[in-house]
């Protein structure tokens, strides 16, 4: 956990054209309670998706 976030996934940024990976693990993970959200990390150009530590599940 890094300043109160759980990173769950990487995606590499520079992914298929019209795939959105990032997005749709974090869609599956809301699906199952956790409020999973995308971030963009500048200094590897990858997609993070993270659960904030502290925050309810939906």
């Amino acid at each position: 956990m890094v300043n109160g976030r759980r990173v769950l996934e990487r995606f590499p940024a520079g992914g298929p054209r019209g795939s959105w990976p990032a997005e749709e693990f974090a869609h599956a993970r809301r699906m199952e309670g956790l409020p999973a959200e995308v971030v963009m990390d500048l200094a590897t150009d990858a997609f993070l998706v993270i659960v904030r530590g502290g925050e309810p599940a939906e």
